[in-house]
């Protein structure tokens, strides 16, 4: 599956548990999903995301509430359609 995802123009490749995920660049999503079902691959979920480079993590109590909060009202909000951020809060 690495050779075949890596020969179709994924970026990158990493299998974590029964699930594998590739990761491309963006332009090149369309022609890397078209070449892995020609190969006769099945996905169980295959969308552009935007994933971060680095994550932050928030140690004050009052921090990770407005953090919480803030993205509540984004996806409350019917006016946006995707909340992404790079907080770790785990």
């Amino acid at each position: 599956v690495m050779m075949d995802a890596l020969e179709a123009g994924a970026a990158d490749f990493e299998a974590d548990g029964p699930a594998l995920e590739i990761t491309c660049d963006p332009d090149a999503f369309n022609d890397v999903v078209e070449a892995l079902e020609g190969k006769g691959y099945a996905f169980a979920s295959a969308e552009i995301e935007m994933v971060p480079q680095n994550y932050i993590t928030l140690t004050g109590e009052g921090d990770v509430k407005n953090m919480e909060k803030l993205i509540d009202m984004l996806e409350d909000n019917d006016d946006v359609q995707n909340v992404w951020h790079n907080w770790d809060n785990d």
